[in-house]
């Protein structure tokens, strides 16, 4: 139990660097997966709101992401240690960590994709105002779609760090970009149902069947990866980071343990 909080600490450390790091490019990642959304461009965002507000969204991202990372690895690590397959463990926590804070992680659309405050006044607001039903929009495919990018991490990490050490600070970037080639579409789709109850501009599905056809039928096939080069764009930024710092901070630690 003390190795789970330990990596649960270390993980929350290099969360809060990784995403503040890359909090305005996930906010253009947002905008681009939903262009029906008004002023949602980085452009409006600066004219409109100011540059901080490229930030916006970063609070509630740093709320649930620290908790969502930090379980997935600390859980990650407890059942590869068991199964020794880095695959179904990362999917395994993936699924767990996002279930567990989903509720959070609509709020973060929410919030990120409003304009001068023009819905909500933050968390708390966003919470008291949504019926709990519509927190939970896109439930299903986050589990499987987040599992499914948290699996192909963490295995990809592994192999190019064992096979190509040389890209060792880079690993996460890399294996980040190539769960995602394999993941995107779910992240797109879960992110249109979730938003279905946030703005009268947001195209109405009636369930995943449904938003498939006609995301099909309007946009083609590039629907299902609107925003893709954004979201390649952050990850590799976010992951490079994100697994440079767990090592850093696990040496430091391990270093601090060795001293005592």
């Amino acid at each position: 139990m003390y190795l789970f909080f330990e990596n649960f600490f270390v993980s929350s450390g290099a969360s809060i660097i990784s995403k503040t790091t890359s909090a305005p490019i996930e906010l253009w990642r947002i905008q681009r997966q939903n262009p029906f959304i008004p002023h949602s461009t980085i452009k409006s965002v600066v004219k409109k709101e100011g540059i901080r507000y490229l930030w916006k969204g970063n609070g509630i991202n740093l709320i649930k992401g620290i908790p969502q990372y930090s379980i997935n690895y600390a859980l990650f690590r407890k059942i590869d240690n068991t199964i020794d397959n880095k695959l179904i463990s990362g999917i395994a926590s993936g699924s767990c960590s996002i279930g567990l804070i989903y509720p959070l992680e609509t709020t973060r659309s929410y919030l990120s994709l409003q304009t001068n405050k023009n819905k909500y006044n933050g968390i708390l607001d966003v919470l008291r105002k949504t019926p709990v039903k519509n927190l939970y929009n896109g439930f299903g495919m986050s589990l499987f779609g987040f599992g499914t990018f948290s699996g192909f991490l963490f295995y990809f990490q592994d192999k190019i760090k064992k096979e190509y050490p040389s890209l060792n600070p880079l690993s996460g970037g890399i294996a980040s970009t190539l769960a995602l080639t394999i993941s995107y579409p779910t992240d797109l789709l879960r992110r249109r149902l979730q938003l279905q109850s946030f703005d009268s501009s947001v195209p109405v599905y009636n369930g995943a069947k449904d938003m498939i056809k006609k995301i099909y039928k309007s946009e083609g096939l590039f629907g299902f990866y609107r925003g893709l080069f954004p979201n390649y764009c952050k990850s590799f930024i976010q992951w490079s980071i994100h697994f440079y710092m767990l090592q850093q901070i696990h040496y430091l630690t391990e270093k601090s343990k060795r001293s005592l």
